[in-house]
């Protein structure tokens, strides 16, 4: 068949797809980030002065910090301040629960005690607190319980009842008490009204509204903010050596004054055991966390163990995606 006058011929034209094939085959070059690249490489070599001087300054002495690590009357303290810890953390969280029940509840007398409980123990100085009950026995030298302004039915001797242990463990279960309160009523609070008003409108007991409804929602606020709590408890622990109670740092600074010339690595010795006891708090907290974030979020948060696991799959995925270029 003869072509038409003044017709194209297309026989050889490419195909019409051929660009957007040659489009796709192309590689998309990601955006250049220079300014992140020179903030990781500052950040890696300070890291690496700081690790090299860390190794390598004699100041530091490594060798008495392995003697002192483990040595007895270090994992003597580190005993008695996971025990001033535990009782102080429990107390203290039973306490801050009844006093933001207090708070919260439609008695003026229990809300005027609670709020003032939170003020005088969140403005007094935790020290001013130890140092106070130490010598309480100055002021009250028994303590009885009976009728108010009639007879006592018992009578106790007050220098015999408050050990060192007593008096660090109430001290600091009285402080955590008016923090843990303030931590329990945010949570409280964070819980939404419909919530309230579904559960009574259904009729259920007002314990049951708030150990099955109530709470188990709260505690996903609570939870953050108490462990934050708890690991400034740890740390708060050191202040009980002024009472006379040897717990880890008491340890480490009556070695200290024996031994003069390691009190670098006796300091080094109980940094590191903070460390310990902190990291071990922060991975439970992640746990008890991601525990109650079901039904709350699509999907619960990767664990330590499946970051990595994706983080090496998509590292290898990359490494491929490369060859074949």
């Amino acid at each position: 068949m003869s072509e038409l006058p003044g017709a194209v011929s297309l026989a050889g034209a490419p195909p019409a797809d051929t660009p957007s094939k040659t489009l796709s085959a192309q590689r998309v070059q990601p955006l250049r980030r220079p300014g992140r690249w020179i903030a990781t490489a500052v950040v890696l070599v300070l890291v690496a002065q700081f690790v090299h001087g860390l190794a390598t300054n004699p100041f530091y002495q490594w060798d008495r910090f392995g003697y002192w690590f483990l040595r007895p009357t270090i994992l003597d303290g580190l005993l008695i301040t996971l025990e001033v810890t535990a009782y102080s953390a429990v107390l203290g969280l039973l306490g801050g629960i009844l006093l933001a029940l207090a708070r919260l509840s439609k008695s003026p007398v229990l809300r005027a005690v609670s709020w003032t409980y939170v003020w005088a123990l969140r403005s007094i100085p935790l020290i001013v607190v130890l140092l106070f009950l130490y010598n309480f026995s100055a002021l009250y030298q028994t303590l009885s319980l009976g009728v108010p302004f009639g007879p006592a039915f018992f009578t106790f001797d007050e220098s015999r009842l408050a050990t060192d242990m007593v008096v660090a463990v109430v001290g600091l279960s009285l402080n955590e008490a008016a923090y843990a309160a303030e931590v329990v009523r945010g949570g409280l609070l964070s819980v939404d009204q419909g919530q309230h008003e579904a559960a009574a409108a259904l009729g259920l007991p007002k314990s049951y509204q708030f150990t099955r409804i109530v709470l188990p929602q709260a505690l996903r606020s609570i939870v953050p903010n108490y462990v934050n709590q708890l690991i400034g408890l740890i740390k708060g622990t050191s202040l009980v050596f002024y009472v006379s109670l040897l717990d880890l740092f008491g340890s480490a600074q009556t070695m200290g004054s024996t031994y003069p010339g390691d009190i670098v690595p006796l300091l080094l010795v109980v940094t590191v055991w903070y460390l310990i006891l902190t990291s071990l708090v922060s991975v439970a907290q992640f746990y008890v966390e991601r525990y109650y974030a079901r039904g709350a979020t699509r999907s619960l948060p990767p664990t330590p163990l499946q970051k990595l696991r994706t983080g090496l799959r998509d590292l290898r995925d990359r490494a491929r995606r490369e060859a074949a270029v």
